[in-house]
């Protein structure tokens, strides 16, 4: 069969900041292809709906497989789906990813019969499974794992068997030097772990992983990172070097094979703290960014994300962080609730940090625990506000006047690190990028005034909704039900049996 993988186009915030390459839909075409599929991927990230439209026509595969990570593009992915039936009607139209599979009902239903399935969990063991379907029975579809029809639903997702299963298939990526994050440009993305064992209400990477975490091996990570051309390197764990043991490991067999990257990793307070040794190490690696996820800055905010982690142990984190010589970037969330005293206490101890700092908006997102428990109302159900840059609760401050607020902490808080001082430095990195052809990071800034505009986010409320998420049944569900992979316990292949209590310790809500 010929079986075309498609990410969607990126959100506004990410035009600017970040490109990442489609690690998840490359790692489930390897899965297609070994399976004796003739399999490609279109990235509407960096190509366009007329490349898209020109594929269809001219290569009319027997089945497009939509990526949806992020929730504002199901309108986008609903659309072309309608679009494609016109000219292929005989095409099998599937939706995956991680908010497909908590909206999956909505997107069939949206799709008016133009989507034939959504593939809930993780698509590796999914899309094989699928494919034989299809090419034998295609009644019998409702029966694979992880398959919602609008005839049915199969048996619950299955997962991976060992994450060193599958490498990504970068090749069929057509422009790689188009990703970026920040100032690595270009970036490639790669995967140490997946899953995450911490319960963050504000967050649904445990409910899609049943709370789970595994690893791959330092040798796939090895083969995987000799096939990447690029000198940056994004590691997309949730939460980097749980583990220290694996991340020694993995880190030794890099230094093992000579290979030298810049990497750039995101992870948590207490994990930073409690793995030192290993943070440092990667140092001497180069590791040289760490987004860290502070989310508030005070207790209250902490324990109502659920974060379990004190200030005073983050603030700790911080300061360890500076020691290494390490750029921060740490997140805040911003609450539709704020008033102009809270923003202003925001911005202040926002300058007073060395760091950047960056604001999300407070959204209760299909599959986290907050979309059960919020009480606010939602104010709109458009997908495509759903992005953590759109208020979508009601605001205590007049919607106009919390938007201006929030641009406005913005503006200081990028502010502070473009001053006079700072601007060789900038011209500096900036020169360097343009000597290499890459322009990925120098267009992003040219677009951050038109992303960030108060008349545009106005605007972009004001837009026609055409596809409403459905509201969460009340009353509320237990979070439990909100798993898509349940949880299994401890049967992860390389976690020894110090990290195994660590995981229990913490689905237990204790202290490790």
């Amino acid at each position: 069969m010929r079986v075309l993988f498609v990410h969607p186009s990126p959100l506004a915030y990410s035009s600017v900041f970040l490109r990442l390459e489609p690690l998840g839909v490359e790692l489930v075409a390897e899965a297609a292809r070994r399976s004796g599929h003739d399999t490609r991927i279109l990235d509407l990230q960096v190509e366009s709906h007329a490349d898209y439209d020109r594929m269809v026509v001219e290569w009319r595969p027997d089945l497009i497989a939509f990526s949806c990570n992020y929730l504002a593009n199901v309108p986008e992915i609903v659309d072309l789906a309608k679009r494609t039936k016109i000219v292929l009607p005989r095409c099998f139209i599937c939706v995956g990813g991680h908010s497909a599979s908590f909206t999956a009902r909505a997107i069939i239903e949206h799709g008016e019969g133009a989507v034939d399935c959504v593939l809930k969990g993780e698509g590796e063991v999914g899309i094989v499974k699928l494919l034989e379907s299809i090419e034998g029975d295609r009644n019998a579809i409702a029966s694979v794992p992880g398959a919602v029809c609008a005839d049915g639903e199969g048996p619950a997702p299955s997962f991976v068997h060992s994450l060193d299963d599958f490498r990504p298939a970068r090749d069929l990526v057509r422009h790689r030097r188009k990703y970026f994050i920040g100032t690595l440009d270009p970036a490639a993305s790669i995967e140490f772990s997946r899953g995450c064992p911490w319960d963050c209400s504000f967050c649904s990477a445990w409910t899609f992983y049943g709370r789970s975490y595994r690893q791959v091996s330092p040798d796939c990570v090895v083969e995987d990172l000799k096939a990447v051309r690029e000198p940056g390197v994004f590691i997309v764990d949730d939460v980097a070097f749980v583990h220290d043991r694996h991340g020694f490991a993995v880190g030794e067999a890099i230094a093992r094979a000579g290979i030298r990257k810049q990497y750039y990793l995101e992870t948590r307070g207490d994990v930073l703290l409690r793995n030192k040794e290993v943070f440092r190490f990667w140092k001497t690696l180069g590791l040289s960014y760490i987004f860290l996820g502070i989310e508030a800055i005070d207790e209250e905010g902490l324990q109502k994300f659920r974060k379990r982690i004190s200030l005073g142990r983050n603030f700790e984190a911080l300061e360890f962080a500076r020691s290494l010589g390490i750029a921060i970037a740490i997140n805040i969330i911003a609450d539709p609730d704020w008033d102009e005293k809270r923003f202003a206490t925001v911005r202040q101890w926002c300058q007073e940090v060395p760091e950047i700092v960056n604001i999300s908006i407070n959204t209760p997102y299909p599959g986290t625990e907050s979309w059960l428990t919020e009480e606010r109302a939602l104010q709109t159900r458009d997908y495509r506000l759903f992005d953590v840059q759109h208020a979508v609760l009601p605001t205590r401050l007049p919607l106009p006047i919390f938007y201006r607020e929030l641009l406005n902490t913005l503006r200081v808080l990028y502010g502070k690190h473009l001053t006079w001082r700072s601007l060789p430095r900038i011209m500096l990195i900036v020169a360097s990028l343009l000597r290499r052809g890459q322009t990925n990071f120098v267009r992003g800034m040219m677009q951050y005034n038109r992303v960030f505009d108060l008349n545009q986010l106005l605007a972009d409320h004001a837009q026609p909704t055409r596809y409403q998420i459905p509201l969460p049944a009340k009353p509320a569900a237990k979070a439990a039900a909100l798993y898509i992979h349940a949880p299994r316990g401890r049967t992860s292949r390389h976690i020894d049996d110090s990290t195994e209590r660590f995981v229990d310790a913490t689905r237990m809500g204790v202290p490790p």
